[in-house]
């Protein structure tokens, strides 16, 4: 089973954040496949397979982790990409105690230098535009018009700031590949664990 730990953002950043994307949406057409609001989150830990008899020790795991990290205040800040394909949202807000929590060992996985604290917001989609290749040598390739695109809306994000909010507890989540809306992923809430419950 895929699984993560997220924190979900409250219901005024995501209205923000989707205001904030309306014109962004506008100039890519159809070259991005946009995330469901419902579904945003940011991701924290992530196991690609889970036992499902490991379920309920993971969620005691990460309760433990959890009550022994307080409650921090969070925003959406910036923008970037991930391998040119994933267009991802930044945090900003109280990041050291959300550093603090990433480093934990929340999900049992082994890869925890590497993670950065974000929210996907868009992924490359099968019908953005492919640069034309030239069929003779010494002719220059043309500009890979998904990657100008994708860089001039990370530019137009990259000042993006959204309101603050108060983040009080983790999410375990589940996610199944292509049994969500439009062929994404489908996430399931397995368990809401509070921060600082000592």
């Amino acid at each position: 089973m895929r699984v993560f730990c997220s924190i979900r953002p409250s219901a005024d950043a995501a209205e923000h954040l989707e205001s904030a994307l309306e014109s962004v949406r506008a100039r890519t057409g159809r070259s991005l496949r946009w995330g469901d609001p419902d579904q945003w989150h940011l991701t924290l830990a992530f196991t690609p397979q889970l036992p499902d008899g490991a379920v309920e020790d993971t969620i005691e795991q990460v309760a433990r982790v959890a009550a022994s990290h307080r409650p921090m205040r969070l925003s959406l800040a910036g923008a970037g990409l991930f391998s040119g394909r994933a267009l991802w949202v930044g945090v900003g807000g109280e990041v050291e105690p959300l550093a603090a929590l990433m480093r934990e060992d929340l999900l049992g996985e082994q890869d925890r230098e590497r993670r950065r604290a974000h929210l996907t917001v868009a992924r490359v989609s099968a019908r953005a535009p492919r640069p034309r290749h030239h069929r003779y040598r010494g002719i220059p390739a043309e500009p890979d018009p998904t990657e100008l695109m994708l860089a001039e809306v990370v530019r137009a994000l990259s000042v993006y700031r959204g309101p603050e909010w108060l983040v009080e507890e983790l999410e375990v989540v589940s996610s199944r590949l292509g049994a969500g809306r439009s062929g994404g992923p489908l996430h399931e809430v397995l368990a809401t664990v509070p921060l600082g419950a000592k």
